[in-house]
């Protein structure tokens, strides 16, 4: 089994599967299958790597702007993880976590993370965290709201206080954020969180992420000297 200290969290921003769809002649809704697919797989690469906690960009707050059938597509494949896959999950004792705007998400899909989440709280091997109709933009903006709903002092707010009001509360921030297929931007990921993140763009599409690009990442992080300003 690799050992590896030195990431406590890995985020990862999952690009690709439509684009991978096309190049290879298949519908869009193959592409985002074989993209979960590969989630599953990442849970058990991250465990094997001793990688305690990982984010996953599944589902942006501008998603909900694509075609209705993709939307819905994209919500079946949630459905599979909280139903289809938890037991494996717990078996595995991962911890699953989901992050975003969960009001906007369907009610059943509401019942299905809260059941969930209550099933596989004591777990301790990997925190799998999954941000769902997520924008870290709207994350802030929530956590501002909360801290003027309980009638903070502005002198009382700080970096820590709003910290505490994300959806992230008690997740300590990224050490290593990766995005596949090319392109360069964080997409209003972690927007907070990402600061001191150390960030990998690689060219690969989401589905066709292997586990050795996992341990090459693992290995170019160590690499980093991170000196947070110092």
């Amino acid at each position: 089994m690799a050992k590896n200290p030195a990431i406590s969290h890995l985020a990862i921003i999952m690009d690709g599967n439509r684009r991978w769809a096309k190049r290879h002649g298949l519908p869009t809704l193959e592409g985002h299958r074989r993209g979960y697919e590969k989630i599953k797989a990442l849970t058990r690469w991250c465990i094997e790597c001793n990688i305690p906690i990982v984010t996953l960009y599944a589902f942006s707050t501008e998603n909900w702007n694509r075609s209705k059938q993709e939307v819905t597509y994209l919500m079946s494949l949630l459905r599979l993880v909280l139903e289809h896959d938890l037991t494996e999950l717990d078996r595995q004792g991962v911890r699953l976590v989901v992050i975003g705007q969960r009001e906007r998400l369907a009610p059943d899909l509401q019942r299905l993370i809260e059941k969930a989440e209550a099933t596989t709280q004591r777990n301790t091997r990997l925190v799998f965290q999954l941000a769902i109709s997520y924008g870290g933009r709207a994350e802030i903006v929530q956590a501002v709201r909360r801290l003027i709903m309980e009638r903070i002092k502005a002198e009382q707010v700080t970096e820590a206080s709003v910290g505490s009001h994300l959806w992230t509360a008690g997740i300590p921030d990224p050490d290593l954020l990766v995005r596949t297929a090319g392109e360069q931007r964080l997409s209003n990921f972690l927007t907070w969180q990402s600061v001191y993140a150390e960030i990998l763009f690689i060219k690969k599409y989401w589905p066709d992420f292997t586990k050795r690009d996992l341990t090459a990442m693992i290995r170019e992080f160590g690499q980093r000297q991170r000196r947070f300003g110092k």
